[in-house]
C-alpha cells in the first residue's frame, strides 16, 4: 500500500473511531466474502464493518485518543464501528457468530471504556433501544389512560356532591337585581306625584284672581 493510501486509510479510521458510539474488534479468519457481506447487512446502516491492517488500526486509535489493547490486534482484523444502538449491533454480531463460528469477537470499546468478549455478550442479551422505547410508550399510554379515568371519576363525584348543575347559579344575579328595579320605579313615582299636584294647585291659584277682577268702564260710557 502506498504511503498516501495508508495516510488516507488512517485518517478514515480516525474519523470512524471518533464518531462511533461503540467499537467491536473481531477476527474474520475463515469467513467468505459473501459471509462478510451478510454480516454487514445484518449490522445495518448505522454500523460500519471494516477490514483493516492491525498497524493502521493501532495508529488510528492512538490518534483518535482511543485505547485499544495490543492483544486485540492479532490475526486478520475487522472492526465494527457502531453509531446508534450498540445493543442491536451486539445482538447482530452474536447471532451471526452462532451460524458462523469462524467469526471471533475479541473485545472493544463501549462508552469510552474497554469491554471484554463476555461483556459484549451480556450487552447483546439486553433489550434493544426499539423494544425499550416501545415498552416506555406503552407504559406512558397506560398511565395517561389511568389518569383520564381518575379525572372522570373525580368529576362525577363532585357533580354528585353538588347536586345541581351550574346554570341555575348563573341565573341568581338576575333574580337579585329585580327588587332593585322595582324599588327604584316606586321611588321615582312617589317623588314625582307631589310635584305634579303642587304644580296644578299653583296654576289654579294664580289664574283665579285674573278672572274675578271688575271691568273698569271706558270713557265712552
Amino acid at each position: 500500500m502506498a504511503r498516501s493510501d495508508k495516510a488516507a486509510s488512517v485518517a478514515e479510521l480516525v474519523e470512524d473511531f471518533k464518531s462511533a458510539d461503540a467499537t467491536v474488534v473481531t477476527e474474520y479468519r475463515g469467513l467468505t466474502v459473501t459471509a462478510i457481506k451478510e454480516l454487514r447487512r445484518s449490522l445495518g446502516v448505522g454500523t460500519k464493518y471494516k477490514v483493516a491492517k492491525n498497524t493502521l488500526v493501532k495508529i488510528a486509535a492512538k490518534e483518535a485518543g482511543v485505547e485499544v489493547a495490543d492483544s486485540l490486534l492479532t490475526g486478520p482484523t475487522a472492526v465494527a464501528f457502531v453509531q446508534g444502538d450498540s445493543v442491536a449491533a451486539a445482538k447482530s454480531l452474536k447471532n451471526f457468530q452462532k451460524e458462523n463460528p469462524f467469526l471471533i469477537i475479541k473485545g472493544g470499546i463501549f462508552e469510552g471504556k474497554a469491554v471484554t468478549t463476555a461483556e459484549i455478550m451480556k450487552l447483546a442479551d439486553l433489550e434493544s433501544r426499539e423494544v425499550l422505547l416501545a415498552k416506555l410508550a406503552g407504559a406512558m399510554k397506560a398511565s395517561m389512560a389511568k389518569a383520564a379515568r381518575a379525572f372522570d371519576a373525580l368529576r362525577i363525584k363532585r357533580e354528585a356532591e353538588s347536586g345541581a348543575p351550574a346554570a341555575p347559579e348563573q341565573a341568581a344575579p338576575a333574580a337579585e337585581a329585580a327588587p332593585v328595579v322595582e324599588a327604584t320605579t316606586q321611588e321615582v313615582v312617589a317623588e314625582a306625584a307631589p310635584v305634579a299636584e303642587a304644580t296644578n294647585e299653583e296654576v289654579v291659584a294664580e289664574a283665579a284672581p285674573e278672572t274675578s277682577a271688575p271691568v273698569e268702564p271706558t270713557e265712552n260710557a
